[in-house]
C-alpha cells in the first residue's frame, strides 16, 4: 500500500505549492491594481483621529449583502463616508439570499476582499479563518485606531472578552446595542379583550393565565355572537417559545446558564416539561391555535386584524392587530408556575451574535480601514449610518444637546423604505453601536410607552442567557454535529407532545433519547466554554 501512497503525496504536494504560488501571485497583482488606482499608504500614514483619515485618497474592496433597494456607489451616506475618510470602497455585493454562499466561495478561492461588511461571520468561521491567517487580528488596531470602540470595551469588559476567541484574538468586530432587551417579539394581550372582561390586572400565574384563555374561548371576547376566538395564536411555537421558557425558569431555547454559572440544555429541563404540559392543555382544551404547526406568519395576522386572537407575539402588536402604533394592548407579563424563582426573561445581550466585520489578511491598509469602521461605534458614525445625514429625514433642534426631530419623507413614501435608499443599515445586521441616546427626540410617544412596558415587566427578571463564548476547532465540530441531530428530534419531540400525539408519560424515554443522542455532552462542551470565558480577562 506504502508505494501506491507515494506518488498520490508527491503529486498533491506539488498541487498545492502551484496553488500558493498562484495565490502569492493574484494576491500580489491584487495589491498593485489598489495601489495603481489610488495611493498606498502606511501605518504612519493613517491620522489616529479626526477626518481625513488619510490626506492621500486610497482605494479598498468590500464585499457586503445587499438588500436590493439601492445600488450601494449611490447611497448618500457611503458618499458623505468617502468624501469625510478619504477611502474609497469599490463594493462587492451580493444578494442578500445567496450572499453566505457566496461568501464561502470567496473564502474557499482564497480572492479576498479587503474588508467584509454585514457578513455574518459565524464564530465558528472567525475561529477557522483567523487561526488560518484568512482574518487578521483587530485587537491591536482597536487599541491604536478605534477610540470609540475601544471606549465602549474598557467601559464593557464583558463584551470584549464575548468578541475574544480561545486563542486571544478578536477576528471580527460585532453590532453592540446596549439599549437592546428583546431577543424576539415578546408577547401582547389584545386590549379590547381584556376590557371586555373588565381586567385592569394582567395574569400573574399560568393558572390566572390558563382561565383567562379559557374565558376568552367560552364568553365570546370580541362580541360578534359566534365561537371564533382564538385565545393564543403561534407559527410553530418558534415565536413564542423564548418568552414562554421563562415562565418555567428557563432562559433560552438551547443552551443557558442559571445565576450560580451552571450550564444548562433546555429540552431536557424538568421546566421544559412543565412547558409542554402546559401546552398540550391549551392543546386539548382549543385555547392553542390548532393551525399552531401549519400556518404562516401571514395568516397568523389575518386573525388578528378579524379581531379573533387575545394572545400572540410580535415585534409590535399593531403588526398582528392592525390599526397605528397604540397603548390600548399591553405587553404580557410574564407569568409564574409552580417552579421556585419564576418568571425569568431571557435578556439581549447587547451584542449580536456573529461578526459584521473582518479584515482579511491582502487589505494593505488595515489601520485604515478600523479607523473608517470605528467611525460607526461613536454618536456621529451611528446617527449617520442608522438615520442618514443631517437635513434629509432630520434636522437638530438642539445640536449641542443631540436633540433631533424628523422631516417630512420626500414623496411622502414610508420612512424607513425611504431610508434604505440612503444607507446600507437597512434590512441586515451592520457593524457599529446602538442607544437610545442617539434617538433623542426622535422617539415617538408609542416608543416611550414600549420603554416603560420593558422597565415595569421585563428588565427586573432578565438575564442574558449565555454569554457569546468561542469554541474550540474541535468542539465547534463536535457541537454542530450533535445539535443537528438533537435539534431535528426535538422539534418532531414538541409538536407531538404539545398535540398529544405523543403522551407525556413518555417524557423519560424522550429524556434518555436526548442523553443518547449526546445532550449532556453538549451541556459538558458549553460549561468548559462558560468557565474558561468567566476565568478570562
Amino acid at each position: 500500500m506504502q508505494k501506491f501512497r507515494k506518488p498520490w503525496a508527491l503529486l498533491l504536494c506539488l498541487t498545492m505549492l502551484i496553488s500558493i504560488l498562484s495565490a502569492c501571485g493574484s494576491s500580489n497583482d491584487s495589491k498593485a491594481a489598489k495601489d495603481g488606482e489610488g495611493t498606498s499608504t502606511t501605518a504612519s500614514d493613517v491620522k489616529k483621529e479626526g477626518f481625513p483619515i488619510v490626506d492621500k485618497p486610497i482605494t479598498l474592496t468590500m464585499m457586503a449583502p445587499d438588500v436590493g433597494v439601492a445600488d450601494w456607489e449611490k447611497m448618500p451616506v457611503l458618499q458623505e463616508m468617502e468624501k469625510l475618510s478619504n477611502v474609497k470602497l469599490k463594493f462587492q455585493n451580493a444578494p442578500q439570499d445567496s450572499f453566505e454562499t457566496k461568501k464561502n466561495l470567496v473564502f474557499a478561492s482564497g480572492s479576498l476582499p479587503d474588508i467584509f461588511y454585514a457578513a455574518d461571520l459565524k464564530p465558528a468561521d472567525q475561529v477557522t479563518y483567523g487561526s488560518q491567517g484568512v482574518l487578521i487580528p483587530l485587537e491591536d488596531l482597536i487599541d491604536n485606531y478605534a477610540p470609540n470602540l475601544k471606549k465602549i470595551l474598557d467601559e464593557h469588559p464583558d463584551i470584549r472578552k464575548s468578541m475574544t476567541t480561545p486563542d486571544g484574538h478578536i477576528y471580527a468586530l460585532r453590532t453592540i446595542d446596549l439599549s437592546a432587551v428583546w431577543y424576539r417579539g415578546p408577547m401582547w394581550y389584545n386590549g379590547k379583550f381584556l376590557k371586555k372582561f373588565g381586567m385592569d390586572k394582567l395574569p400573574a400565574t399560568t393558572e390566572e393565565l390558563y382561565t383567562f384563555l379559557k374565558r376568552v374561548k367560552d364568553e365570546d371576547a370580541n362580541g360578534n355572537g359566534k365561537q371564533d376566538e382564538i385565545p393564543l395564536t403561534s407559527v410553530k411555537l418558534d415565536d413564542l417559545r423564548m418568552y414562554f421558557f421563562g415562565f418555567w425558569g428557563m432562559y433560552d431555547e438551547v443552551i443557558y446558564s442559571d445565576k450560580e454559572g451552571k450550564v444548562h440544555y433546555s429540552p431536557q429541563e424538568e421546566g421544559y416539561k412543565g412547558y409542554l404540559t402546559f401546552l398540550n392543555r391549551l392543546w386539548s382544551e382549543n385555547l392553542l391555535d390548532h393551525e399552531t404547526f401549519s400556518q404562516t406568519d401571514e395568516q397568523k395576522k389575518a386573525k388578528g386584524k378579524n379581531n379573533q386572537v387575545a394572545l400572540f407575539s410580535d415585534y409590535f402588536p399593531y403588526f398582528t392587530l392592525g390599526g397605528e402604533p397604540s397603548e390600548d394592548n399591553p405587553m404580557m407579563t410574564p407569568v409564574a408556575s409552580d417552579i421556585a424563582g419564576t418568571p425569568v426573561y431571557g435578556k439581549h445581550p447587547g451584542l449580536s451574535s456573529n461578526g459584521t466585520f473582518a479584515i482579511s489578511s491582502t487589505n494593505p491598509n488595515p489601520e485604515a480601514s478600523m479607523r473608517w469602521v470605528d467611525y460607526l461605534y461613536g454618536y456621529e458614525g451611528a446617527t449617520l449610518f442608522s438615520q442618514g445625514p443631517e437635513n434629509l429625514l432630520w434636522k437638530y433642534t438642539d445640536k449641542e444637546k443631540h436633540v433631533k426631530e424628523w422631516l417630512p419623507v420626500p414623496g411622502g413614501k414610508d420612512r424607513e423604505e425611504y431610508k434604505g435608499s440612503l444607507t446600507p443599515n437597512y434590512g441586515i445586521l451592520n457593524p457599529g453601536a446602538n442607544d437610545v441616546s442617539f434617538s433623542l427626540g426622535l422617539r415617538s410617544d408609542f416608543d416611550k410607552w414600549i420603554d416603560k412596558e420593558n422597565e415595569a415587566k421585563l428588565t427586573p427578571i432578565a438575564k442574558a442567557p449565555f454569554p457569546d463564548v468561542y469554541l474550540s476547532v474541535d468542539e465547534q465540530s463536535q457541537v454542530s454535529a450533535l445539535l443537528s441531530d438533537l435539534n431535528t428530534y426535538v422539534k418532531q419531540m414538541e409538536a407531538k407532545f404539545v398535540t398529544g400525539a405523543e403522551p407525556m408519560a413518555n417524557w423519560d424515554k424522550y429524556k434518555a433519547q436526548l442523553q443518547k443522542m449526546g445532550s449532556d455532552k453538549i451541556v459538558e462542551i458549553y460549561q468548559g466554554a462558560y468557565d474558561r470565558w468567566n476565568a478570562s480577562k
